[in-house]
């Protein structure tokens, strides 16, 4: 077989997390990058590839005698940099920016200490890959893309080796691992006998992955010297110590590979839903950041304000918990407490920021003295006009007071359960009308004779509320939506039952492993409230209140006089074990399309009740069943990355309770005492948005935008200023292009624009930033993602560039 090749890859894989805490893989790293150099002294032909930035900056930081050792081996190129990110995060969970930074923070990183990039992306033990990582890749300067999971009996695949591709055109050639990334001792032998006969046809060379790993450790003395041994054996392929960017490099002119247009799925489909803090602090943490870059650039630019250096560090902690075994749930408890201090201090970074970039923009505002007058500036994360729900806590409301816009209009308000319970506090509740990118001035005064404010609210009872354009009610037994109807349509959005609270065996491990489907119901949550808690001139809310065995689901449902969706807080004091949580929503439409959010794009896929991961929301959208149009229902959330749909039943995964860090085949013990994930309370929300048309004339990405970043509020006083009470910052033409993130550039004090289509459309927009005279075109493909910075001075041109701020 000498006319076949394997390329001998030494590696050590190595999780910083997962069945133990990052301060035990800090260790490991620095005793595996030692025996990795140690190797290197006493074999000349060895080479050892390795990954994830934040395992560098470790030792960078606690030997840096070793770092030097790497760097000149780096430079010898003997020890090859992969993977170009900071971690080998999950690759479905965190959003789309989130894996843009993986690659800004990571490639800068390798270039800046190590004096070279990766070109080839490397997530190896990930439980599953989104489909739009080809064009996130080819962006961030990789051409190349290994992985092993999912394996062959969890996704077909026509080569071990192909081209992959995303909904912009972008393609990686991309390759899976045979059997495993590792070796032990004198598996070594064994592991090429099996591989052998994976040669298909134009491919005639492949890669294998050999070293001890997990727990790190890398190639041994044994493994190497059983390479040079097998080679000896004319009925083996030739093994050649390689690289995957020499392997990569060197198959990207073979004919006929076949081209992979899919996201590559399942492994350990439970992952999407195990440990909902973890996922809870992602998606809370990753919103913080993104609001606070905006304003944070915005501010440096308008008033000043110091844009924080902080900001690195906040995203390194995000990024490091995206790594697969922690934000997918299966690390052991302890390391979820390492995990909350991370994301605690990432959000404390975003908090402090964003707070001094729109007070310093706030401060500014000219706003008159008047005694009876309270100022409340509401600003608007979105490059898009919004009409969203503002609640702010406020002292002085009197019976008389009036709520007036910067135009002096009254608008409609209510007070809501205030956080406190003494000393005079009131929660106002007001929607507030948002130009895109900019803020509003809203005043409160305690009278104002000249002002009618006299708004009626929707109607309401225990068991039902109706605005304008819906109907809903709810059965008193039971507490499940039994009619949500469009009056506008004239069409019933449910065939049955919904919000329906299902609890489901699931005996499967953390992973999930070998389990595709969820379906053994083990019962229901039956209503032991249902009551009006709230209800005036701005929305009225619903309460359920349900209880099943030793757990209590509460489920508060809103509707609004002027919005046609329904928002709907939950909170669950969970205390079962082995069982699973779904909300159930059966769609009241014939040929249905099912449509996911994933990171910077969407994907459709087949109502057959796997469990299936995705972002913010989830769409399900067909025909009318009297054949009269379309329509169809987007399922929205602020914490949750779980669904399922199989036939019309459309269902949100609201948490599963394994034991932690259980693993397949390991059986627990009968009498055994075990922790259980997802215990006690935890709270999220999410919203129903019933449709006529597509989810795209819905525009249910900026729907799910607004319900995960909210509008932020601040109470003002009055002074004097240059900026008047609303103004807007950015705006973009085209519905379908939306501003993902502003933050000043990396390396100077230019500002960084992205952008991403959302309809799978060709389409050509313009993008104003007009209190900076800065407006400029740009023509986007399908599920585009683009990158544009904006020079600090006005004479110089807005330029493209890539997502880590390379512009050659």
């Amino acid at each position: 077989m000498k006319d076949k090749t394997f390329h001998m890859i030494g590696n050590a894989h190595l999780d910083p997390v997962w069945l133990w805490q990052w301060q035990e893989g800090f260790q490991e790293t620095k005793a595996t990058f030692r025996s990795a150099l140690d190797r290197m002294k006493e074999y000349d032909d060895f080479i050892f590839t390795s990954s994830s930035a934040a395992m560098y900056e470790w030792v960078e930081e606690n030997d840096p005698d070793m770092f030097a050792e790497i760097k000149e081996r780096v430079k010898e190129g003997r020890w090859r940099i992969v993977g170009g990110w900071w971690i080998q995060p999950d690759c479905n969970i965190p959003n789309g920016e989130s894996f843009v930074r993986q690659g800004l923070y990571g490639q800068r990183y390798f270039r800046e200490k190590l004096g070279v990039t990766a070109k080839v992306g490397y997530n190896v033990d990930s439980f599953g890959h989104h489909g739009m990582l080809p064009q996130i890749l080819k962006k961030s300067g990789m051409d190349g893309y290994v992985f092993m999971r999912p394996m062959p009996n969890e996704k077909g695949l026509p080569s071990r080796l192909f081209w992959w591709e995303s909904d912009d055109g972008s393609r990686v050639l991309a390759f899976r691992i045979m059997y495993e990334y590792l070796s032990w001792g004198k598996e070594l032998q064994r592991y090429v006998d099996r591989c052998k006969g994976e040669f298909k046809g134009s491919v005639d060379e492949l890669m294998l992955f050999y070293g001890v790993g997990n727990h790190g450790g890398g190639p041994t003395k044994e493994n190497i010297e059983s390479i040079y041994q097998l080679n000896e054996d004319p009925n083996l392929p030739n093994l050649v110590f390689s690289t995957p960017e020499t392997y990569i490099e060197k198959m990207k002119n073979t004919s006929d590979l076949p081209v992979v247009h899919d996201d590559l799925q399942h492994h350990a489909s439970g992952c999407y839903a195990a440990h909902s803090g973890i996922k809870h602090y992602n998606r809370k943490a990753e919103n913080m950041l993104l609001t606070a870059e905006k304003y944070s650039a915005l501010a440096f630019w308008l008033t000043g304000q110091p844009y924080p250096l902080e900001f690195n560090r906040a995203w390194k902690d995000v990024l490091f918990n995206q790594f697969h075994d922690i934000l997918a749930g299966t690390s052991i408890e302890s390391a979820y407490e390492d995990a909350r201090n991370l994301y605690g201090e990432a959000l404390a970074i975003a908090d402090r920021a964003l707070n001094n970039a729109v007070q310093s923009i706030s401060w500014k505002i000219d706003i008159e003295q008047d005694e009876r007058m309270r100022p409340i500036v509401v600003f608007n994360p979105h490059a898009w006009e919004s009409k969203v729900n503002v609640e702010i806590e406020i002292g002085g409301l009197k019976p008389t007071s009036v709520l007036l816009d910067d135009l002096g209009n009254a608008v409609p308000f209510q007070t809501v359960q205030s956080q406190a319970t003494a000393g005079g506090r009131y929660r106002l509740n007001f929607l507030a009308e948002l130009p895109a990118m900019g803020y509003r001035v809203y005043k409160l005064y305690t009278e104002l004779s000249s002002v009618k404010a006299n708004f009626a609210p929707i109607n309401a009872s225990q068991y039902s509320m109706e605005n304008n354009r819906f109907k809903i009610e709810f059965d008193a037994e039971t507490g499940w939506i039994s009619s949500l109807y469009d009056k506008k349509a004239g069409h019933e959005v449910f065939i049955g039952p919904a919000a329906k609270p299902v609890v489901i065996h699931d005996k499967s491990d953390t992973w999930s492993h070998d389990t595709l489907h969820f379906n053994d119901i083990a019962g229901h949550f039956k209503a032991s409230k249902v009551s009006l808690v709230e209800h005036g001139p701005v929305k009225s809310v619903i309460r359920v209140k349900s209880e099943y065995d030793r757990s209590i689901l509460i489920q508060d449902f809103t509707m609004y006089q002027e919005k046609d969706q329904i928002d709907v807080k939950v909170t669950v004091d969970w205390r079962e074990n082995f069982k699973m949580l779904k909300l159930v929503f059966p769609i009241n439409a014939i040929f249905r399309k099912q449509t996911y959010e994933i990171p910077y794009g969407t994907i459709e896929r087949e109502h057959n009740g796997e469990e299936e991961p995705g972002q913010s929301w989830v769409d399900v959208t067909g025909i009318r069943p009297n054949h009269e149009g379309v329509y169809g229902l987007s399922l929205l959330n602020d914490a949750k990355y779980s669904y399922s749909i199989h036939n019309k039943e459309l269902s949100l995964t609201v948490l599963r309770s394994p034991i932690y860090a259980h693993h397949d085949p390991l059986v627990p013990e009968d009498d055994g005492e075990y922790t259980f994930i997802d215990q006690g309370i935890q709270r999220f929300e999410y919203s129903l948005l019933p449709h006529e048309g597509s989810w795209e004339q819905a525009e249910t990405p900026k729907r799910a935008a607004e319900l995960n970043c909210k509008p932020i509020s601040i109470i003002e006083t009055f002074h004097t200023g240059s900026l008047p009470q609303t103004d807007s910052y950015v705006k973009v033409t085209a519905e379908n292009v939306l501003v993902s993130a502003i933050k000043k550039a990396e390396d100077n004090e230019d500002l960084i624009i992205r952008l991403f289509e959302t309809s799978k459309l060709k389409t050509e927009t313009e993008i104003h930033l007009p209190k900076f005279n800065r407006s400029f075109k740009a023509a986007f493909g399908p599920s585009e993602i683009k990158t544009f910075r904006i020079p600090k001075d006005g004479d110089k041109p807005v330029t493209e560039t890539n997502l880590i701020e390379w512009d050659e």
